[in-house]
Order: structure tokens, then C-alpha cells, then sequence
């Protein structure tokens, strides 16, 4: 049986970001693995659902639970482009993942490593090993076009400005 490695399983996530990103959110995708397998997947729809949780972790997460029938997904790992932000860290505990595997690390809201270390704190039932930095140049690089398209598209809208008759 072919066994993937950290990269292998980074790239799917990284699809799942692209699919993000053909939708216009915030290309961030996320694959739960247990043993060698997918069990969960997602990326960001939160402007299509018009629902703040709907972070790539948060419907990966899910769709791995309703997998495997528990909301506790012992033996998985999570697999995200981007670290996650403190709501999806906090369901990573809950969720009882025991490793979390990120690309780029995110200084404005991560969660893991960054901002907080929310998945290693010892004041809580759970913690998860961390590790970061896989695929990091791809994973910041569709964050950063993302962010350089949408500047784009703002500035062009600015430039043209309403049409006025005098």
C-alpha cells in the first residue's frame, strides 16, 4: 500500500484551498488523515454560508466525525495550509486530534504557534503536537495572490469610480 508523507497530504489540503480561492474566500484548506486515509476535508466558506465558523479546520473536522461516528478523533492527524486561528484550536482540542500539521504560520491569528499555543497548553485536558512549516512557501504564496488579487480588484473599481453626466 502507497504511504504518503507530511507533503502529500499538505497538497491535498492545498487543493482544498484553491477551491477557496476559485469562490473568492480565503484560500485555507484543511484534511483530517487517520491510518492512510482522508476521512475529512474542507475549506474556507464562510462568505458563501454566510457563516462565521465555517473555517476549512472546522468542516474538515466535522466531515471526520461523522466519518468515524465520535467527536473524538484519536489517532488523525489535521493537516491545514495556514495555522489555525484560536476558534478552530480550541475545536482542535476538543476533538481530541492528536497532531496538527500547518504551512505558513499566520502572526495576525495563529493559534498554535504564533499568537497563542493554544493546542499545547497545559491548563487544558488536551494537548497536540505541533509541526509547522510544511510546503510553507506554497501555502503563504496562494494567501498572499489571494490578498494581492483582491487589492487589485478594489483599486480598479476605485480607479474607474462611477460614471457621471454633468
Amino acid at each position: 500500500m502507497f504511504e504518503r508523507n507530511d507533503e502529500d497530504y499538505m497538497r491535498l489540503a492545498l487543493r482544498e484551498a484553491e477551491k477557496a480561492y476559485e469562490l473568492k474566500e480565503v484560500p485555507i484548506g484543511a484534511v483530517v488523515v487517520h491510518g492512510n486515509k482522508v476521512i475529512g476535508k474542507g475549506y474556507n466558506q464562510i462568505e458563501m454560508l454566510q457563516d462565521p465558523t465555517a473555517h476549512a479546520e472546522m468542516i474538515a473536522i466535522t466531515a471526520a466525525a461523522s466519518h468515524l461516528g465520535s467527536r473524538r478523533l484519536l489517532d488523525c492527524t489535521l493537516y491545514v495550509s495556514i495555522e489555525p486561528c484560536p476558534m478552530c484550536a480550541g475545536a482542535i482540542v476538543l476533538a481530541r486530534i492528536p497532531r496538527i500539521v500547518f504551512g505558513a504560520p499566520d502572526p495576525k491569528a495563529g493559534a498554535c504557534t504564533s499568537l497563542y499555543t493554544i493546542t499545547q497548553d497545559s491548563r487544558l485536558n488536551h494537548r497536540c503536537s505541533v509541526d509547522s512549516g510544511v510546503l510553507s512557501h506554497d501555502c503563504a504564496g496562494i494567501i498572499r495572490a489571494f490578498f494581492a488579487e483582491r487589492r487589485r480588484e478594489k483599486n480598479n473599481g476605485d480607479m474607474q469610480g462611477p460614471v457621471r453626466l454633468n
